[in-house]
């Protein structure tokens, strides 16, 4: 699964601070920025939905009562814009490795 696959949680875990985490894993280059940053947007509204509707308490009963966080993994590092973006929301960007 991957960040073009608007349709699927990508990854889905309890990380080492007892969060939920809720992980897209992006392998997608920054050529076709705008494209791209849509793309991302489309996916993270889809894990929002997941967290606000309850589904995640369905999928994932281990989520109850725990805080959830939404993470993207880069394969290749965003752009200039991409990153400002992605600042200015708090957010922070993980490479692959």
């Amino acid at each position: 699964m991957a960040v073009d696959d608007l349709g699927a949680i990508d990854i889905i875990g309890i990380d080492p601070s007892g969060q939920v985490a809720l992980t897209i894993s992006d392998h997608h280059d920054w050529l076709q920025s705008s494209s791209h940053l849509l793309m991302l947007q489309e996916k993270i509204n889809r894990y929002l939905a997941f967290v606000e509707s309850g589904e995640i308490l369905t999928s994932y009963p281990k989520a109850r009562g725990r805080q959830v966080v939404i993470r993207i993994v880069f394969k290749y590092e965003p752009d200039e814009i991409a990153l400002q973006i992605l600042l200015a929301r708090n957010c922070s960007a993980h490479g692959l490795e």
